[in-house]
């Protein structure tokens, strides 16, 4: 048995959200850097895309998808697509650049780019954020004002340890909370970690979910009384061409797995219930969530 009480918040939910980029999209590598570069390189998004809402609309499940406002300037179809089919748009920012290294002025331009493009693809404004690379640390913790002052009511950007792009380990806690800004309230939804011997491990998304067997991440699962997953498009392309400038390990990191994880992210829906970012803040009682103040 375990307490599923996280944060103050009696909790039992599994949140499914897919991060819309390319295979190209990668953080923190000169080839790949900026939006000049990727005209280079071909699109290989949508297949997948089309596989993935397959996949969900088998299984009868909605998701919040949060997308690259570039990816809606020259894909609006696909972004429609997913709209029509009932799930949640987010956004990803507009050129996926990491937040930490945008001044205030810079990040403030792309957000207001991807809110403009989204918005104008599928008619409906976007309330729901989540920042490439999880690159909200507390030295950027301007960025929440922001959000909030351009109405995004729901961030999922904060991941609460430490990794290479920085983490937000100061913010504490794995579950739902209210972050208080100058500007008003957002509801914050980090990514879920399971700390064991002074650890903290990540494994419902990304590199983590196609790098961990199946039995290690239904066992962690089983046992998180909160759970947000986020999964790309190229997770589960195992044709990409390789990426051009990654070192051994990143390479390492970006291409092990691909070819089960498809059928792995099958299981795991089958096997657990999932839901959207909507719905699950429906779900929190946010009178009982842990408050975390920006000075």
């Amino acid at each position: 048995m375990f307490n599923n009480q996280v944060s103050g918040v009696v909790l039992n939910m599994n949140i499914l959200t897919f991060d819309i980029e390319d295979w190209f999209h990668v953080l923190d590598n000169a080839p790949t850097r900026g939006v000049d570069d990727w005209a280079r390189y071909p699109s290989r998004f949508e297949p997948v895309v089309d596989r993935l809402l397959t996949i969900l609309d088998e299984r009868n499940l909605k998701a919040t998808f949060f997308c690259l406002g570039w990816m809606a300037e020259h894909h609006p179809h696909v972004i429609r697509r997913i709209h029509s089919q009932g799930h949640e748009i987010g956004t990803h920012s507009y050129a996926h650049q990491l937040a930490y290294e945008q001044t205030p002025e810079q990040f403030t331009h792309d957000f207001k780019c991807s809110l403009a493009v989204l918005e104008d693809a599928t008619g409906e404004k976007v309330r729901a954020y989540r920042a490439p690379g999880f690159s909200l640390t507390s030295e950027n913790r301007w960025v929440f004002d922001i959000l909030v002052e351009h109405g995004i009511e729901v961030d999922c950007s904060v991941f609460p340890a430490g990794r290479a792009h920085g983490g937000f380990a100061e913010f504490g806690t794995c579950g739902p909370a209210i972050v208080e800004t100058r500007s008003g309230q957002l509801k914050e939804f980090p990514i879920n970690v399971w700390e064991t011997f002074g650890l903290k491990l990540v494994f419902s998304g990304g590199g983590y979910f196609r790098l961990l067997p199946y039995s290690m991440i239904r066992a962690l699962a089983r046992r998180s009384p909160y759970l947000m997953t986020y999964f790309h498009p190229r997770d589960f392309d195992p044709d990409q061409p390789l990426i051009p400038g990654l070192n051994a390990i990143r390479r390492f990191k970006s291409y092990y797995g691909l070819r089960s994880a498809e059928n792995k992210l099958e299981r795991f829906l089958d096997e657990f219930e999932f839901i959207d970012l909507r719905t699950a803040v429906s779900r929190v009682d946010w009178s009982e969530a842990r408050r975390f103040v920006i000075s």
